[in-house]
């Protein structure tokens, strides 16, 4: 058979095939028959394909079969309480700070430690009074800095002060990994992680690789700090964490010489997400030049100024914690949670 009859027989071939007139008759180079090197590729082409298909699968199976990451505690803490903020600058580490310590306070016999989980921008060094650098254990563990009973570890230890982190995600996930799991913090009774703000990586990662107690979420009752704040609530609710409740900071200015109060950031926005949250309320700080001044000094109000209002507004916090026993302690998180296990037991 000639080129042209060759093509003309191919494409009459294509056509009844395409028409619908049943198979397609096989055409073959030089006689009866299909062409082998197509009917070759088409075979192959097939083979390859059905294969690339099962191997997805596979892997997607794969994939889905892992899960998420497996929790794991961290060695020698019992609990851990974050403290987090959608928004920066509403006093998330100044609250971090004067919880850990309002912890130790309340019960001398527990022992607490501060992880300063914000690598960008580290505050506990400054607020706690510690410089220097972690020693190592002969395990290669970071020892942790101490100061008014309480451990602390931070990015700020590791770095000199003014030296700015200029790294991606995969070297700030590292660092985190590190500041969990390459610390010997000995044997804590609670645990307090001053969170960076935002709903990024950092949160994700450490709320889906420990066990968490609870999570505070710091905000002024400023509308667009609330607007965060929410998304930071929202965050912890889809991977499992419960919220212990909400802190309203920077609630009012009241003058020093006339006492006149004046809400500059607002009057109770922070109560008024808590109630469309489902949450508490856990506490309501004003806006007071004290509690600025003492962590600027590194000597905290909580230690510097024990009988000062601020201290017993951040000593409410610590009510899920007075009772000692885990059951009445998973009880009162399913309640401030509003789980259904709880409201089954009602």
């Amino acid at each position: 058979m000639g080129g042209a009859a060759w093509r003309w027989a191919l494409r009459a071939a294509r056509l009844l095939h395409g028409a619908g007139g049943g198979r397609a008759p096989a055409v073959r180079r030089g006689g009866p028959g299909c062409a082998p090197a197509a009917c070759t590729a088409s075979s192959a082409g097939s083979a390859s394909s059905s294969s690339g298909d099962e191997a997805l699968r596979d892997k997607r199976a794969r994939i889905l079969s892992r899960g998420l990451p497996k929790q794991k505690p961290i060695e020698g803490v019992k609990q851990v309480v974050v403290v987090a903020s959608g928004k920066g600058g509403v006093g998330k580490s100044t609250t971090a700070v004067n919880i850990a310590l309002a912890l130790a306070a309340s019960d001398s016999a527990k022992e607490v430690g501060l992880l300063d989980a914000d690598i960008y921008g580290p505050s506990i060094p400054k607020m706690m009074n510690l410089k220097g650098n972690p020693e190592l254990t002969p395990k290669n563990l970071m020892r942790p800095l101490k100061n008014y009973g309480i451990a602390c570890m931070s990015m700020g230890f590791l770095i000199e002060e003014t030296a700015p982190v200029v790294w991606r995600g995969l070297m700030v996930m590292s660092a985190v990994e590190k500041l969990l799991r390459q610390v010997d913090w000995g044997q804590l009774d609670y645990l307090v992680i001053d969170m960076p703000p935002g709903t990024g990586d950092v949160q994700l990662s450490v709320s889906q690789n420990i066990p968490i107690a609870g999570a505070v979420i710091v905000s002024t009752p400023q509308d667009v700090a609330l607007l965060d704040a929410h998304k930071g609530a929202e965050m912890f609710r889809k991977v499992h964490v419960p919220v212990l409740g909400l802190v309203q900071n920077m609630s009012v200015f009241q003058c020093p010489k006339c006492k006149h109060e004046t809400h500059i950031f607002g009057n109770d926005g922070v109560k008024d997400l808590a109630k469309t949250l489902g949450l508490d309320t856990l506490g309501d700080v004003p806006l007071h030049m004290n509690i600025r001044e003492t962590c600027d000094s590194g000597q905290p109000v909580v230690v510097s100024q024990p009988q000062s209002d601020a201290m017993v507004k951040i000593q409410t916090f610590l009510l899920p914690w007075k009772d000692q026993t885990i059951e009445r302690r998973k009880m009162f998180l399913m309640k401030l949670c509003h789980c259904a296990e709880w409201k089954e037991r009602q």
